[in-house]
């Protein structure tokens, strides 16, 4: 009998289609379905458009943590759609102020052994507990909540052997963040990293969604842990031990890579501006002046990283220009503080709370101030994502951030060790489980109205993908471009998130702010456009929205010479051609403003051959290709995902 590895194990047990070899496209059966707001709006939307009479998958949730600031009515009115269609689809419906999804999934939801897909690219975090939980794009997200398989690509399966235990003033986020320092935000494009190993043993399950949740910044499709005894000490606490049950690594079992770290040579660790992969030790920027520091989110969403920062400043002064926020994960989570102690401790040493959810991490609030530093322990810190537009983000441990805030400079937690012992954490025996503001599916939807407020407008109907066409490239662009660069996030713009026409007016603003007005020429003289980049395009946030509004504004295609994993799929579901450079080297031989005439289109993305591009402004000729599974290929043609499942219900 074949020794299986963990993440093997959970592809097998849902596998419908196709074979676990890498390379091979696979439909995976889907247990649970996480959605957001920022991103469930448009999914009712869809569910809507494509007729669903009810969700199939033997979970669905739909929260509200992103959209939580309400300075009009337009978050408010979406929050009402969210739970009226919530009602009709058969959705759990968790009400704003509940909770970060990641972290009330995994209190309240999460199973090992089930299959999750979440519109929210950080739904990896639910890697932690055991499952094989992945994000994906809104459309994806509908069609699985509809009972359809999940297909994807098999990835290969990295292997991370975790070996000792970490020294003080080191944690869990200091794990990620050497994995980024050594593979950089591409460098888990096309696996699944799995951990293992007796190092594992001694992290909790708070520990590892940290670990987990950050792999979505490495490109990876998932990240997976065993189901052990710290996995059942999690739910034991949730009163769900019954819910747990063993998935472990078979002796012998085989990786496509491995990698291993030992932890007691971890050293704190802090990722610079403005990439989660700009890793160094926090020892190299030791003394940089800061004047914000944020807690929580949900890459370090767990009791203990906020109980280890108020331990750290209780009883302390810190220095008046630095703000020290507090975003908490959920309700359940800000009871368990107050028994604690915890939140007297921080309020007493000058701690600002915020709401419950996001928020920060979003640019939902907390924008720093200009031409300062702010240090987070959140996940991403990609340009303007706080909302300031020269923001200088660091991303970092809780001690580094505690330790900072108390000196008012970047400051390595190792070296306040001389002034104070290291916090030891225990963890409760029985967690406050609040689900007060949990609301159950309607046993009976039929007659459900959606609540449909003056932002929210129906999906708009896109054209199937044509033969050939001549239109101009509006925008030219480097490595690494993230969904946020794409269509700008905060506090201004995700409030539109239900209205394409509006959201579509902050596509590429972070690039360049008089885009909307050159793409909206284009699609009027030319018939619309295309955008070239290079490597990882569309990196970040599983944000459909970085496909959809570019396509209200005409976008044909893209040519890159490769592309985020939920970026590329976002694009064939809304009927974008995501080309490749067949040479990447024919990156050089296009400019902004060059005319490109596409011809062979249907024959690329059929069969697999070269399109031929001509460059009508210089005259280079050059081929490119789509690397597309047979089931894009019939999404790609039919215009997008919509499209195709429309027409096969006829």
């Amino acid at each position: 009998m074949k020794k299986l590895n963990v993440t093997q194990k959970l592809i097998q047990s849902h596998l419908l289609s196709g074979e676990m070899v890498p390379g091979e496209e696979i439909g995976l059966k889907i247990d649970h379905i996480l959605q957001q707001d920022a991103t469930g709006t448009l999914i009712m939307l869809e569910l809507e458009k494509i007729g669903i009479k009810r969700v199939s998958a033997e979970v669905a949730v739909q929260y509200v943590d992103h959209n939580l600031l309400q300075t009009d009515f337009k978050n408010a009115d979406d929050h009402l759609f969210l739970q009226s269609a919530a009602k009709k689809f058969g959705h759990w419906f968790s009400r704003p102020g509940n909770g970060i999804s990641h972290v009330v999934h995994m209190e309240r939801f999460g199973k090992p052994g089930k299959s999750m897909i979440g519109s929210d690219s950080h739904t990896c975090s639910a890697g932690s507990m055991g499952m094989l939980a992945i994000g994906a794009g809104g459309l994806d997200v509908a069609t699985a909540a509809a009972g359809e398989p999940f297909y994807i690509t098999m990835p290969k399966i990295f292997g991370v052997e975790l070996t000792g235990e970490l020294p003080d003033w080191v944690s869990a986020k200091d794990i990620i963040l050497e994995m980024l320092r050594r593979y950089d935000v591409k460098g888990g494009v096309g696996y699944i990293i799995e951990y293992f190993g007796e190092g594992v043993k001694t992290l909790s399950a708070w520990d590892r969604h940290v670990i987990a949740n950050m792999g979505a910044e490495l490109g990876a499709t998932t990240s997976v842990f065993p189901s052990d005894d710290m996995t059942w000490v999690m739910l034991k606490q949730e009163d769900r031990g019954n819910d747990w049950q063993e998935i472990t690594v078979d002796a012998g079992a085989k990786y496509d890579k491995t990698d291993h770290i030992h932890l007691p040579d971890l050293v704190p660790l802090i990722a610079k501006p403005s990439s989660p992969g700009k890793v160094v030790p926090v020892y190299e920027v030791d003394g940089e002046p800061i004047s914000q520091v944020v807690v929580g989110s949900s890459a370090n969403p767990g009791l203990r990283d906020f109980w280890m920062v108020s331990e750290i400043v209780k009883g302390k002064d810190m220095p008046p220009e630095v703000s020290l926020d507090i975003n908490p994960s959920s309700r359940q989570k800000i009871e368990d503080l107050s028994k604690m102690g915890a939140i007297n401790a921080l309020m007493q040493a000058g701690a600002r709370f915020h709401q419950t959810g996001c928020m920060g991490c979003i640019g939902m609030g907390q924008a720093p101030a200009s031409n300062t530093i702010s240090l987070r322990t959140m996940p991403r810190n990609f340009p303007g994502r706080s909302g300031t537009a020269d923001d200088q983000v660091f991303l970092c441990s809780p001690e580094t951030a505690a330790v900072s805030a108390l000196f008012g400079k970047i400051t390595n937690p190792k070296k306040y060790g001389k002034y104070m012992k290291y916090p030891k954490y225990e963890e409760p025996e029985n967690a406050s489980k609040n689900t007060f503001m949990l609301v159950p599916p309607a046993q009976k939807n039929e007659d459900i109205e959606l609540k449909k407020g003056p932002n929210i407008k129906s999906l708009p109907d896109f054209e199937a993908v044509e033969d050939s066409f001549k239109v101009p490239v509006a925008l030219k662009m480097e490595d690494n471009i993230s969904t946020d660069e794409i269509l700008k996030a905060g506090a201004e713009v995700l409030p539109l998130r239900s209205n394409i026409e509006a959201i579509s007016k902050y596509a590429y603003y972070v690039i360049d702010q008089e885009f909307f007005d050159k793409a909206l020429t284009m699609k009027e003289s030319d018939g619309g456009h295309v955008v070239v980049a290079g490597e990882n395009y569309a990196q970040g946030s599983s944000r459909e929205h970085a496909a959809i509004a570019p396509r209200y504004l005409g976008q044909k295609a893209v040519i890159a010479k490769n592309y985020a994993r939920i970026g590329f799929q976002n694009l064939v579901n809304y009927g974008i051609v995501p080309f490749f450079f067949k040479d990447q080297r024919d990156y050089d031989k296009i400019d902004s403003g060059d005319i490109l005439e596409f011809q062979f289109v249907w024959e690329a993305i059929r069969e697999s051959k070269p399109a031929l591009v001509v460059n009508k402004i210089s005259g280079a000729e050059f081929p490119v290709v789509c690397k597309l599974t047979q089931q894009q290929k019939n999404l790609l043609l039919a215009g997008g995902l919509i499209n195709f499942l429309r027409k096969r219900k006829k």
